[in-house]
Formats: C-alpha cells, sequence, structure tokens
C-alpha cells in the first residue's frame, strides 16, 4: 500500500502545481487584456479603421482581442495580428485523410 500513496501524493503534489500555474496564467491574461483595453481606447480612430478593414465579418472585436491575449500568453510578449482566416473543415479533414493513409505500412515484397 505503501507506493500507492507515495503515488497519490504525487499526483496532489501535481495537481497543486497546476492550480498554481493556472492561476498565474489567468492573472497574466486578465493583465494583457486590461492593457489591450486600455490600448484599443487611446487608439486613433484610423487605426481602428484599418484594423477593422482586415478582420472578418464573422469575428467580433472581442474575439479578435481574445486570440491576440492569447497569442501574447504563449510567445511571452506583444505581438500584432495581422491577418485571421477561418479555415473551412475540408482542411482538417484533408489533413486527417492524409495522416491516417500514411501509416499505413504497404508490404512492398510480393511473393
Amino acid at each position: 500500500m505503501k507506493p500507492e500513496t507515495n503515488g497519490l501524493a504525487d499526483v496532489l503534489k501535481a495537481l497543486a502545481s497546476i492550480q498554481s500555474e493556472l492561476v498565474k496564467l489567468g492573472e497574466r491574461v486578465a493583465a494583457l487584456e486590461s492593457s489591450a483595453h486600455a490600448k484599443t481606447a487611446n487608439a486613433p480612430a484610423a487605426v481602428m479603421t484599418t484594423t477593422k478593414a482586415y478582420a472578418d465579418e464573422s469575428l467580433s472585436d472581442e474575439l479578435v482581442l481574445i486570440l491576440g491575449a492569447a497569442v501574447a500568453a504563449f510567445l511571452g510578449k506583444k505581438a500584432h495580428i495581422r491577418r485571421i482566416q477561418v479555415l473551412g473543415s475540408t482542411a482538417w479533414a484533408q489533413q486527417g485523410r492524409v495522416t491516417i493513409q500514411a501509416s499505413h505500412a504497404l508490404n512492398t515484397a510480393r511473393s
């Protein structure tokens, strides 16, 4: 029973570590979002209209800000999003088919 107790303690320790990292990431995203909101509020109208011209009509400003915050959190620095393109499901389906067909081992030796 001793190994199970050690394993459980390790799992609980890892879970606590993950929870603390999630809290840190949440605080970081909140800080990035607040700075992004402050910058967009102070941005000139010409910059906002240029950005809006490139944005797809189906994407809201909130979604663009969330994507920007996620990219900034991942990279650890501010990134300029120049283009967001929504890909259709056909690209994902095609890549899935390619992966599955490439995984098949073909037997080249014939008897």
